[in-house]
């Protein structure tokens, strides 16, 4: 369950340029919040994030995610503890060709 204090406006303006913000939900927008704070959020958004979803919701929504930037998933990897290997994003690069290194 998420914490409901909080509205969307909590969180830095920038993240969400691209869509309706008064479309979000957090319950039902979890996943493309976490994603967007994740990969260009504040450190205010993230400490924003903790209280509003908790770790483990984090956790289990960034492991599912199909793409992270690698400074992202170092940062993830450490803070739970969990290897690259055990993300999707880490999978789905590893498995897809890179043009440019043939």
């Amino acid at each position: 369950m998420t914490n409901t204090k909080y509205t969307i406006d909590d969180l830095s303006t920038h993240l969400f340029w691209d869509v309706d913000k008064s479309a979000l939900d957090f319950e039902k927008s979890k996943e493309q919040i976490v994603y967007k704070v994740l990969e260009y959020g504040l450190m205010k958004d993230w400490n924003l994030l903790k209280e509003i979803y908790g770790m483990e919701t984090i956790k289990n929504i960034s492991l599912e995610l199909r793409n992270l930037d690698v400074v992202t998933l170092s940062f993830l990897a450490t803070t739970f503890n969990i290897d690259k290997s055990n993300f999707r994003c880490y999978k789905l690069k590893q498995s897809g060709p890179n043009f440019w290194n043939y």
